[in-house]
């Protein structure tokens, strides 16, 4: 080593050794003229080889490289991109997406001059990429994530299906999701390099394990099925088949890796109850007697009626039991809406309004006694309010009603159901006497001789109505029937008021136009009608007293009849 040191210096010192020290010198010295040269002139100008979005901007001023990449980033900014969401591609437009570009940020990630003499250098060989900075409008940010989140990947929960009464394994399957907080960093920090971009995603485990399917299915499911239950009643039994039981089955995750059965009742409950109901008694409301000369309560009976929950109440065990599948059928008595004590406190003693109307012809009879029928008997409590389209419902073929004369546009037409006006009329008539209230009513448009002006009503189905209140402290009970050729409605109960109807002078007569239709089904001729108004005052008073209570008015316009020629 001593040796070698002492080589050295004699070298140092002899004449070749001078003259490489000072050559070394000078290119020392020029070296770092050079660099400070390179300094100066490079001063305020971005670092040599700096690529912003693949745009060479080195040795440029700040000024100039932003008036170069501008055009090309304002143009990347609105140009959709392409990006990857698990099996989903779809594009996304930066601006849409809330992304501008961040000059400031930009200009910090490019940074200054680098002063190490090695950087410098090594900046005449090669490239220095810089991805743009950008700014995030976090609310379009966030509308955009919450789209792309549409491609996400709803895990298959393991569970158990039925083909018919054979029991089918769902295998779980994961989810993907898109994870939101990266897939923000991804497009904001690589929006401008226009390449195809891959949004992370995350795995969401199914809640059922598949472990706990198969377990479900073979000591549940399976077992469920193997064959029919059998559900003994009172004087008759029902039976549910496998393919039954299976439509009222479902499954459903637990919370804990696991499948918890399900059991729909109601799916049951409709196949056995009309195999059971011959073993069912239904309870009767008590009702009234209207016969004789004074009316009678007949006594209501309790019922007897399936008690469903205690019925289906510990299915489970049956259904996975090894033995006998027989489960007794639970009752309960139910007591009826209408007692015979409280039917008895109701006050139907005697008949406080009646009215009969009459000269139907043969269709409009027969509806006119499908009405009566159903009608009557119909108890209206105190306070109730009786509709009559509420009541019947629709008045169809189905419902045994047939076609007949109505009005239709002002003119006679035939429709199914039609002569139901007439018991309006009549049932009408027989609440305004007993002094209930008139909850709603509609005149014909034009008047029919058969009934008194101003005291009518006309219904049409689902649209016109007839409506009353009893505003009375008693029940009001219907007493409705009908011949061949009239109508009665009596209302009983007990009597608080005398009603006094007033007739109105006619006045305003209008003239019938002439409407001449093709021959046939659809037209109905008709001679026609003058059209006039009048009145009907109601006048109630007290039945004891003779006092005023009320007295109310109603004009009511008719229209004339059009006379029609078939030609």
């Amino acid at each position: 080593m001593t040796g070698g040191i002492a080589r050295v210096r004699q070298f140092l010192t002899s004449k070749t050794g001078r003259r490489a020290g000072i050559a070394a010198g000078v290119l020392v010295a020029a070296a770092g003229v050079g660099y400070l040269v390179d300094l100066s002139l490079s001063s305020g100008q971005l670092p040599r080889g700096t690529q912003v979005a693949g745009i060479d901007v080195g040795g440029q001023d700040r000024a100039a490289a932003r008036a170069r990449l501008e055009p090309v980033l304002d143009q990347r900014v609105a140009q959709p991109l392409t990006v990857r969401t698990g099996d989903t591609t779809t594009t996304v437009t930066p601006r849409t997406a809330g992304i501008g570009v961040d000059w400031d940020g930009t200009w910090e990630r490019v940074g200054g001059q680098p002063v190490n003499p090695f950087t410098r250098l090594a900046s005449f060989f090669t490239t220095r990429r810089v991805e743009p900075a950008a700014t995030v409008d976090t609310a379009a940010m966030d509308r955009q994530l919450e789209a792309l989140r549409a491609n996400d990947r709803r895990p298959v929960e393991g569970g158990i299906a039925f083909e018919g009464a054979k029991p089918v394994a769902v295998r779980p399957v994961p989810g993907l999701t898109l994870d939101a907080a990266a897939a923000r960093t991804v497009l904001t920090e690589n929006w401008s390099d226009g390449s195809a971009l891959e949004l992370p995603m995350v795995q969401t485990p199914a809640k059922v394990n598949a472990d706990s399917v198969d377990r479900t299915l073979q000591l549940v499911a399976e077992p469920a099925v193997r064959a029919p239950i059998t559900f003994s009643g009172q004087g008759g039994d029902a039976t549910v088949e496998p393919e039954q039981i299976a439509s009222a089955l479902s499954f459903h995750p637990d919370g804990q890796g696991g499948l918890a059965l399900s059991i729909n009742h109601d799916t049951l409950i409709a196949v056995l109850a009309p195999q059971l109901q011959a073993t069912e008694t239904q309870p009767q409301d008590a009702s009234f007697d209207l016969t004789g000369t004074r009316p009678s309560v007949r006594p209501a009976v309790a019922g007897l009626l399936v008690d469903w929950d205690k019925t289906l109440e510990g299915l489970p065990a049956v259904l996975t039991s090894p033995g006998m599948r027989v489960k007794p059928v639970a009752y309960k008595e139910v007591q009826p809406k209408l007692s015979t004590e409280d039917a008895g406190k109701l006050g139907i003693t005697e008949v406080v309004g009646s009215f009969t109307t009459g000269g139907f012809s043969g269709p409009s009879g027969v509806n006119i006694g499908v009405v009566a029928r159903k009608v009557n008997g119909v108890l209206v409590r105190p306070g109730e309010t009786f509709s009559l389209n509420g009541f019947t419902g629709t008045r169809g073929l189905a419902e045994g009603y047939v076609e007949s004369g109505i009005i239709n546009n002002g003119r006679p037409a035939n429709a199914v159901g039609g002569g139901i006006s007439q018991f309006a009329t009549t049932l009408y008539n027989a609440a305004y006497f007993a002094g209930l209230e008139d909850a709603g009513h509609t005149e014909h448009s034009y008047y029919i001789s058969r009934y008194p002006a101003a005291r009518e009503a006309t219904v049409f189905d689902g649209a016109i109505d007839l409506k009353f209140r009893n505003n009375t402290p008693y029940g009001v009970v219907i007493d409705a029937y009908a011949d061949n050729s009239n109508v009665t409605v009596r209302m009983w109960s007990t009597k608080t008021v005398e009603v006094e109807s007033i007739t109105g002078d006619r006045s305003k007569y209008t003239d019938p136009q002439t409407i001449t239709l093709p021959a046939g089904k659809d037209c109905i001729p008709s001679s026609g009608g003058t059209g006039f108004t009048t009145s009907d005052t109601r006048v109630i008073r007290d039945a004891k007293s003779g006092k005023e209570i009320s007295r109310n008015t109603r004009t009511v316009k008719y229209d004339p009849i059009p006379v029609v020629r078939c030609q």
